[in-house]
């Protein structure tokens, strides 16, 4: 059985087809703080965390538009989801 956690602090960063670029900025602002162009972080519980990610499934087109979301639990785990094409290659030397 996979682990459960609740992660109670998230950033979304997304890349998407400027048609529904407003459409996905409003999505994340109902649940986040605009932190920087398409960036957004902020504290969130797990409800509203399955709610986020349900709605940016609506107006988002998987096949072409990307969308992450890093979750927290402190300042030492994180696990990351992505959502749709992930349109850059990252080497192993990459690290965030």
């Amino acid at each position: 059985m996979a682990k459960s956690y609740n992660y109670n602090y998230v950033f979304v960063m997304y890349d998407v087809d400027q048609k529904r670029c407003q459409k996905v900025f409003k999505v994340c602002k109902k649940y986040l703080d605009h932190f920087q162009l398409s960036v957004f972080r902020g504290k969130i519980t797990p409800s509203l965390l399955i709610k986020l990610k349900s709605d940016l499934k609506k107006v988002i087109n998987k096949d072409v538009d990307y969308v992450v979301i890093i979750k927290l639990l402190s300042n030492h785990y994180f696990d990351e989801e992505s959502i749709g094409k992930k349109n850059i290659a990252f080497d192993d030397d990459y690290f965030v």
